[in-house]
């Protein structure tokens, strides 16, 4: 079985709830903090961590606090980035796929529709293009001719007990994972659902297909095991609360998933 981890980068606190819901409600100007996460999965000496989070240089154009990099966030739980193996690339955007070069061992996995999406014709669009950096497609173009992308097309098991999700909507090739651990499984939902609310049917405002956005919301229940507490959204600050620390001196930072949030 697995261990799984959230592990908390950077914070923005002004956003509000209008940036985050295409429904616009009378709550619509009132606060909503968004968080910016990493994940890995742990089994003895094996890791596979999700994403790679963005820059420090990026924060501040982005309205974002930077605590730390990812790669400091996942050394406060015992993995060196500089040994991974294995990285999961959930999809392109700049806050999940910047930085793979501090995983200078690491393959990267990654959907083909993803790569098709953020290379193909569709990045002629300033409003689809608007959430990747070329930089960092580039980077992964970079890894490709080095031999070191895995390419899926559609759902797959690279790892016995982790099944990665095929999920679209948000981004063309985003993915999700289910992993099994000791209190069962658990689904990180990455993009497919950036917060609980949004698994309620509250579309993010960013997307690319609607219909695999609300579909996708069905499935990460489903996958679950019809509970919607064993799913871990991409970007919701109640993630680090309802989980336990991962360890003394880690509240707030490093969180360990395992079964239903409380």
């Amino acid at each position: 079985m697995w261990e799984v981890f959230a592990v908390k980068y950077a914070e923005n606190t002004g956003r509000r709830r209008r940036n985050h819901f295409i429904v616009q409600d009378d709550l619509h100007d009132t606060p909503h903090p968004i968080f910016y996460y990493v994940w890995a999965a742990r089994r003895g000496n094996q890791a596979v961590v999700f994403d790679t989070g963005f820059a420090r240089d990026l924060a501040a154009s982005r309205g974002a606090t930077y605590e730390r990099t990812p790669a400091e966030a996942l050394a406060a739980i015992g993995i060196d980035a500089a040994s991974v193996r294995d990285v999961v690339i959930t999809h392109f955007h700049y806050d999940h796929a910047g930085g793979i070069g501090a995983f200078p061992n690491a393959r990267f996995h990654v959907q083909d529709a993803e790569m098709a999406y953020a290379t193909g014709r569709c990045m002629l669009h300033a409003h689809l293009r608007k959430p990747f950096l070329c930089e960092d497609v580039t980077a992964l173009v970079r890894a490709l001719y080095d031999g070191r992308l895995v390419f899926y097309d559609g759902d797959a098991e690279p790892w016995p007990g982790i099944r990665l999700l095929r999920i679209g909507g948000h981004s063309a090739g985003l993915m999700s994972a289910r992993i099994e651990t000791e209190d069962g499984p658990v689904v990180l939902a990455s993009d497919a659902a950036h917060f609980w609310e949004t698994l309620a049917g509250e579309p993010f405002p960013i997307v690319y297909d609607m219909r695999a956005v609300l579909e996708g919301y069905q499935r990460l229940i489903r996958a679950a095991g019809g509970d919607a507490n064993r799913v871990v959204p991409g970007h919701d600050p109640a993630v680090i609360r309802r989980y336990p620390s991962a360890g003394p001196g880690l509240a707030g930072v490093a969180a360990r998933i395992s079964g239903a949030a409380t």
